[in-house]
């Protein structure tokens, strides 16, 4: 039990973790763009594809920026990026607000949403957190990053809420106050990145164990993680932005839809912090393998041509537990086989491809639909893609940073 001393020192840092994550660039566009979708088509006559093709060009800039996002929080430290980001970001959000049907302006929004607030991704929150955990690491990554499964479960029915009291435009507003109501105060008051050589008692998370960026980029690791996660990212994020599109399709009634969705958001709660307890005692492929083929029973059973509640929340659940654990892994993964000295850089590297499947994924989705006014063929393939995927990663061997045992 002397390890969860760790918990003791660094809770502050996990609580302003985990609401910064949740209400971050990662969550906030993508659960809530589907709630206003609807609202967008009907104003300015936009097809699924065109909406979901904004989360591509955040995926695009986030790609383009997600490097220097971290190698600005190797140098200056990740206090200084974070904090300036999620304030941004929250101003940016409020910005949606100003659209006028041009797609310029729709993506251009878009853009500079992902570029403002790529510091309030999880490469900046989990850097902070390898640095202060060791022996529970996975475990107190799969808190901080329950973030998003809280955003999962709480934005949509806020969203949905504010649009009906607000209306769109409103609504866009108030998604914009959160993040400077709560994740900037808690930040500012218990998010710290600890000096080298302080981290529970133990060396082997001091920031400069580990390998440079340059280095990860020439080791063959790098590159299985980042295929592998293409894929998997793809499989989870393509249905999710689309699901109330998606059951409604299948039969559901708006209500229902409305009742059923926000329970994507504690699957991924769930995920995460089932996932971070494995990692913490198993190896991570094999943690992976085993939960990433869960949904592609998910898939088969979302799948079919109609749908009653009850199949739409198995569906959901199994979606909810690979969107829960594929987070934990790619920040579990980067410091145990990179080290934590260019964490953020390396993760940030990392989340390009786990951006770009992510990205891709909802407009992909929403173009097959479009075509063919069903997602019963592309959910079998994303669901056969996040299981390619997950086996993928049992070839990376074993850990080249494994755990530090701290002494007591």
């Amino acid at each position: 039990m002397s390890s969860y001393r760790e918990f003791r020192r660094g809770w502050g840092v996990v609580l302003s973790s985990t609401v910064g994550i949740a209400l971050g660039l990662s969550p906030v566009p993508f659960y809530t763009i589907g709630v206003f979708a609807p609202e967008l088509a009907r104003e300015f006559h936009w097809k699924q594809a065109t909406i979901m093709a904004a989360l591509l060009v955040m995926t695009i800039s986030v790609i383009v920026v997600g490097p220097w996002i971290g190698w600005l929080a190797d140098r200056y430290g990740v206090r200084r990026v974070t904090i300036t980001s999620v304030a941004l970001f929250g101003l940016a959000v409020m910005g949606f607000s100003l659209q006028n049907g041009s797609l310029l302006v729709y993506y251009g929004s878009w853009a500079v949403a992902a570029v403002v607030g790529a510091g309030t991704l999880p490469m900046t929150w989990t850097r902070a957190i390898n640095l202060w955990f060791e022996e529970r690491k996975g475990l107190a990554l799969g808190l901080a990053l329950t973030g998003t499964g809280l955003a999962g479960f709480l934005l949509k029915p806020y969203t949905a809420a504010a649009i009906a009291h607000f209306g769109w435009r409103g609504a866009y507003v108030a998604l914009g106050i959160p993040p400077l109501l709560l994740s900037l105060p808690l930040a500012l008051i218990f998010f710290r990145e600890v000096p080298a050589g302080t981290v529970a008692g133990t060396p082997a998370a001091q920031p400069g164990v580990g390998l440079a960026l340059r280095e990860a980029v020439r080791d063959w690791r790098f590159w299985l993680i980042g295929i592998a996660f293409l894929p998997i990212s793809f499989g989870v994020g393509g249905p999710i932005p689309n699901m109330e599109t998606l059951l409604t399709t299948h039969g559901l009634r708006r209500d229902q839809v409305l009742a059923v969705v926000p329970f994507i958001g504690l699957f991924v709660i769930v995920g995460r912090l089932l996932g971070g307890w494995l990692v913490d005692r198993f190896w991570a492929p094999i943690v992976a393998a085993l939960m990433l083929s869960i949904p592609a029973i998910a898939s088969a059973v979302l799948s079919h041509g109609s749908a009653t509640p009850v199949t739409a929340f198995l569906g959901i659940a199994g979606l909810g537990l690979a969107a829960g654990v594929e987070y934990d892994l790619l920040a579990f993964l980067t410091a145990r086989y990179f080290g934590t000295r260019n964490y953020s850089s390396i993760y940030g590297a990392l989340y390009g491809f786990f951006a770009l499947g992510a990205g891709t994924g909802p407009m992909v989705y929403g173009r097959v639909y479009d075509l063919t006014k069903s997602f019963d063929g592309i959910v079998l393939v994303g669901g056969g893609l996040m299981a390619a995927g997950a086996l993928l990663l049992l070839g990376l061997g074993p850990y080249r940073f494994p755990v530090h045992k701290i002494q007591t």
